[in-house]
């Protein structure tokens, strides 16, 4: 199981986080550098909440769909069951968000537009494929249960409390 999740993370978000942003900064030559204004600071120290933020997401949501669901984060092998739980129960994409936020903490941090374009590429694409492929394919592996907790927790931003099944609050989306 740990092989699994760590190929599915190696070619993944790693790639997503890692891979690109660095071929991005041989590019564009960006390099790390502390900002020397008060705003580029603040900026910087932004973006490594964002950073901790994101990972702490990301850690949560992998753990998740380990224990809950006895699945991975690769789509070739997907949770068995749905989650619901952890970050779940608040956001329905707690690990895309979490890469997102490493996404704008890297660029915020590296105080760089092409790695911030990359971001929000990388947006755009989720919010593209998560409802056109993704949703579809989570309705029909997990049918009704799915369909409700659709119906309660948004895809990507967070609710400000956490959905249990059972509960009937007002429908986000």
């Amino acid at each position: 199981m740990i092989l699994r999740h760590l190929l599915s993370i190696a070619i993944l978000p790693f790639t997503v986080t890692v891979i690109i942003p660095s071929w991005l900064a041989r590019r564009y030559h960006v390099s790390l550098t502390i900002g020397t204004t008060a705003p580029e600071i603040v900026l910087q120290v932004l973006g490594v909440a964002s950073l901790g933020v994101g990972l702490v997401l990301f850690a949560a949501s992998l753990r998740q769909f380990a224990v809950r669901g006895k699945g991975t984060l690769a789509p070739w092998d997907p949770p068995k069951h749905l989650v619901v739980e952890g970050p779940y129960r608040y956001v329905r994409n707690p690990m895309i968000s979490g890469v997102l936020f490493v996404l704008f903490g890297e660029a915020l941090v590296l105080q760089s537009w092409p790695h911030g374009c990359w971001a929000l590429i990388f947006l755009f694409i989720n919010l593209v494929y998560i409802p056109l492929f993704e949703e579809p394919q989570l309705e029909r592996r997990f049918g009704d249960s799915y369909v409700e907790y659709r119906r309660h927790v948004r895809r990507l931003l967070p609710r400000l409390r956490p959905w249990q099944p059972g509960n009937h609050h007002p429908v986000s989306r």
